[in-house]
């Protein structure tokens, strides 16, 4: 299990109640849209709390009339049951509104959080998502976005509703009926919520192994998912199919766990309601047989008891959910609060001319302290130069690109572009300026056409096409039955190597930037293709310029400066005559690629 995967699972001791200050800036819009909901929740409190008071005089009326069968002595009790069922309609009315004016409050919330978190996200240096568990991310994200809902609907329609109820009713018993039945109430009420805390706090573990569970299996089955031609090259199936049971094993042994625990919390709760109805009720039914108070006064005794321990039995439920949704709503917020290792500093300055210049300046680079990358490397692309770069794997050629792209800083040295260190562009502008395409190009689960308009979201569907006949993918668009309609698939795994380069180029053409990179951008094609790419690569790298990362050499004999690597150093440098001259390392793998090519002609 990742570190990071973990930290969403550690104990959540006490209610995190300072979630709520961080939320509070998220309605402070809605001032007087809450204090309207507020008022209708009032409101409805209070027509709630009157409904037994109606009942009793209806009973009483009915009651004291039943021998009597004048008009005037009928209509009295009709009229109160038509106040009764008055009240009821504007109970339930008042509810109404309260929930239609705080649910926009709460889905604005919601959606400017979770827009924000999305936003984060990509902020986030390419380190961590290299490192992060996409299934449990989104768990962590989709618990926080419905934890903002839960809390707020139950703390404002539940919670604060009940505790208001709870001390009116206890008033109104003292006030009408003496201090005992208030006495039972109150402290009936106590207990109750005393133990659906305790219980809750002792059943918090096993919801939380239910989460880990939950987590660890979904984030499996998302990367199981997401690589599944890995699994079929290896025919792991019933592998991958075993341990996601096993996982799911975990989940339902939790579940388990969580059910006997709840049936604890329920019965316990079952208990102390039916112990405080039963005192109550007995007491109530001693001073009606004394004649102290009447059937009607039992009636109403009867129904404040009802109306309050409805609510209070899902306290147990409200309060864990509550607990819950503070401990997400918090992870979502320690989200938030992450740091992206790349930042623009505080007066960057915008890359708003054209690359002149660009200088590698004695790069030194590391992802891990003991692992040195790039050790001190030096070179520089004029304008409209096409410099490539080769050598083994592991050489530090893609990690250049990253370094290029900014997704990280170097350890030493520097990458300027005009004159000014990259780290004082912003990152907007800088990648803007650079058109990549990559060796392992990723598509998104959309049309071929949103894909290659993605380069420039803005282009006009002429300047799409213009696109995909310079990538020479128009042939092959033609012939698929829904043209540049049809979906790639997850990942673009409905498409060949080949072709989702050819998209990736063509994404790139669209984009038009005047630094262009290619990273092994030919390595999936066939010579054909590769030769028809090649061309078109050349007209429009021309008037730009252009850094390529080439494994196969017969791409990059035009460059103006060929670099080899090797082991994080430059050992080699010129054009393609000048190093095949020196009868060195380029020499040697161009004569060995030569000799291939002839073989696999033959």
């Amino acid at each position: 299990m990742s570190p990071h995967f973990q930290a969403h699972v550690e104990p959540v001791k006490g209610l995190k109640w300072h979630v709520l200050k961080l939320l509070w800036p998220e309605f402070l819009p809605f001032k007087q849209r809450i204090a309207l909901a507020i008022g209708c929740l009032l409101l409805a409190k209070l027509a709630s709390v009157s409904l037994p008071f109606w009942l009793k005089h209806i009973i009483d009326d009915l009651n004291g009339q039943l021998n009597d069968s004048s008009l005037q002595l009928v209509i009295a009790p009709l009229a109160l049951v038509a106040a009764y069922g008055f009240f009821r309609f504007i109970n339930v009315l008042f509810n109404e509104l309260r929930d239609m004016l705080f649910g926009r409050v709460t889905e604005r919330a919601m959606r400017h959080i979770g827009v924000n978190t999305f936003k984060h996200l990509h902020d986030l240096d390419l380190a961590y998502h290299l490192n992060r568990r996409t299934g449990g991310l989104s768990r962590d994200i989709e618990r926080g976005i419905s934890g903002i809902e839960f809390l707020m609907r139950f703390m404002v329609f539940n919670i604060v509703p009940t505790i208001f109820e709870v001390l009116l009713v206890v008033i109104l018993l003292m006030i009408n009926y003496g201090w005992m039945y208030s006495f039972i109430t109150l402290t009936a009420v106590a207990f109750y919520i005393v133990f659906s805390i305790i219980t809750t706090e002792w059943r918090t573990k096993y919801m939380r192994e239910v989460n880990a569970a939950d987590s660890k299996s979904n984030t499996h089955a998302i990367d199981s998912l997401l690589n599944y031609e890995t699994v079929k090259y290896f025919s792991n199936e019933n592998f991958e199919a075993k341990r996601y049971d096993s996982e799911l094993g975990e989940w339902e042994k939790a579940k388990r766990k969580n059910r006997l625990t709840l049936f604890t919390l329920n019965g316990g709760q079952a208990l102390i309601i039916a112990l405080a109805m039963t005192a109550t009720l007995a007491l109530a039914a001693n001073d009606v047989a004394a004649g102290i108070i009447t059937i009607g006064d039992f009636v109403l005794i009867n129904g404040f008891l009802m109306q309050l321990f409805i609510p209070l039995n899902f306290f147990g439920f409200v309060y864990r959910e509550i607990k819950g949704s503070l401990a997400n709503i918090e992870a979502m917020f320690e989200l938030l609060d992450k740091k992206p290792a790349i930042e623009d500093r505080e007066h960057a300055h915008t890359l708003d001319t054209p690359p002149e210049r660009i200088e590698f300046k004695q790069l030194h680079f590391q992802y891990q302290p003991d692992r040195p990358i790039l050790k001190g490397i030096s070179f520089t692309i004029s304008k409209g130069q096409k410099v490539a770069i080769v050598g083994e794997s592991g050489s530090g050629k893609s990690t250049l690109v990253k370094l290029l792209f900014r997704f990280y800083d170097v350890n030493k040295g520097s990458i300027s572009i005009n004159g000014h260190d990259i780290r004082d562009l912003s990152q907007h502008s800088l990648r803007s300026a650079i058109g990549i395409v990559p060796q392992d190009t990723v598509l998104f689960n959309t049309t071929i056409y949103a894909n290659i308009a993605y380069g420039r979201p803005d282009a006009s569907e002429a300047e799409v096409n213009q696109a995909i006949d310079m990538a020479h993918l128009r042939h092959f668009i033609d012939d698929l039955p829904y043209g540049d309609q049809t979906m790639v698939g997850e990942r673009g795994l409905k498409l060949s190597g080949g072709e989702k380069q050819r998209v990736a180029i063509a994404r790139t053409i669209l984009k038009r930037p005047p630094l262009l990179v290619f990273d092994e951008a030919t390595s999936s094609l066939d010579s054909q293709s590769e030769q028809a790419i090649l061309t078109t690569i050349k007209e429009v790298a021309k008037n730009h310029t252009s850094l390529v990362i080439a494994h196969r050499l017969s791409t990059i004999v035009d460059a103006d400066n060929i670099i080899v690597l090797d082991k994080g150093l430059i050992i080699e440098q010129g054009n393609h005559q000048q190093l095949l001259q020196r009868r060195g390392v380029y020499a040697n793998l161009w004569e060995i690629q030569q000799k291939q090519k002839v073989s696999d002609d033959v």
